[in-house]
């Protein structure tokens, strides 16, 4: 829920946190999305933080004049550990992508990579009663877990490569471990592959492309320029698709009504990151 925002004069810097941080387009988002809504003073950086040197950065960040900081890969679970307190759905889902710098010097700690997936679907391939599988285990998956049960899917299915990290994270959240995944209605990749655009790599997923047709919905947190291979699968089975580049704004979008107490000029951020 939007708060009120810090005077502009005080305290003005914002950021993502990430190692490697250099392909993120959070910058160019945010940075147009501070503009649109009147905030020309304020900023928006990459913060290349190795994740040793998480906890004495996130620690540093409020005196230096930050407001807030999202966090990337691989840090969604430090950074919760790294906070002095979480909101409820950031202590469930174990991982935190949003944290916020009090004046008091409290590090806040939330989660809004679950409403940015469900706000990123589109309304015909709403979770309530499908059948939706995860790919990935990590602190994006945990969010997408979280967020699909809640929707109220059916049933989620959990693939990892490692299956004792998927058979973990349905234990603690909920869902249906696998090692050969169902057929699904959601398919949500929340795994790298994908990331460096080789096309080969879509077939270390264990997905069978042939199987979707247009009532199939593929979403890849993956973004990179020309799509990811997985969605151009999808696509060529008539499936719906959603772009890493949606989910991203949707989040994004999220953690700027936290940080600035404005509503996010989400046509903006959509347009920063679509052209650049």
């Amino acid at each position: 829920m939007p708060g009120v925002a810090p005077a502009a004069t005080e305290r003005t810097l914002l950021g993502v946190l990430g190692w490697p941080v250099a392909h993120s387009r959070s910058p160019a988002m945010q940075e147009a999305a501070l503009r649109a809504a009147g905030l020309p003073g304020w900023r928006y950086l990459r913060l290349p933080v190795p994740p040793a040197l998480l906890a004495e950065t996130v620690a540093a960040l409020g005196p230096a004049g930050f407001v807030g900081a999202n966090a990337t890969i691989p840090h969604k679970q430090a950074a919760l550990e790294a906070a002095d307190e979480a909101s409820p759905l950031a202590r469930r889902i174990g991982a935190a992508n949003t944290l916020s710098f009090t004046p008091e010097g409290a590090v806040r700690a939330d989660n809004t990579d679950a409403p940015g997936l469900i706000a990123a679907l589109p309304a015909s391939h709403a979770p309530a009663g499908r059948t939706a599988l995860v790919l990935g285990a990590g602190g994006s998956a945990r969010a997408a877990v979280c967020a699909l049960l809640d929707a109220g899917a059916a049933d989620v299915m959990v693939w990892n490569r490692t299956a004792a990290r998927a058979q973990a994270l349905c234990e603690a959240l909920g869902g249906r471990p696998v090692l050969v995944p169902e057929p699904a209605e959601l398919i949500v990749n929340c795994t790298s592959i994908g990331l460096d655009g080789d096309g080969r790599t879509f077939k270390a997923l264990p997905v069978e492309a042939d199987s979707w047709d247009a009532g199939t919905c593929v979403v890849d947190l993956v973004y990179r320029d020309g799509g990811t291979a997985l969605l151009a699968a999808a696509r060529a089975r008539d499936a719906t698709v959603v772009d890493g580049l949606e989910v991203l704004v949707a989040q994004g979008a999220e953690s700027f009504e936290r940080w600035t107490g404005q509503r996010a000029p989400r046509d903006t951020m959509r347009e920063a990151v679509t052209s650049d």
